[in-house]
């Protein structure tokens, strides 16, 4: 079994109030959550305007499976809306 960690941090542009942050967020959130069925929630910097840091956790048994899922939803959340993605990290951990 590996379990697949990314950690994505975006810059939010046009953003003036927490709502607005959440609203968008929320909508990276839900859409990836749906559309792939792994786990993502937001991580760090809540009470930052111009930043999120969302996480992503993958669990499976090939690691170039969930390394390549990992790639693909953060594909998916760079085209999803205003929100520029300025880093990424991903970390593969098997168990046992």
């Amino acid at each position: 079994m590996t379990v697949g960690v990314a950690r994505l941090a975006f810059r939010l542009y046009e953003i003036h109030s927490l709502k607005e942050k959440r609203s968008i967020v929320k909508s990276l959130v839900e859409k990836s959550r749906n559309r792939f069925n792994v786990s993502v929630a937001e991580v760090a910097d809540q009470d930052v305007y111009q930043r999120a840091a969302i996480g992503i956790a993958v669990v499976g048994n090939d690691a170039r499976v969930i390394n390549s899922l990992l790639d693909r939803i953060i594909d998916f959340m760079e085209t999803l809306g205003p929100a520029e993605l300025v880093s990424r990290e991903i970390e593969l951990i098997p168990m046992g």
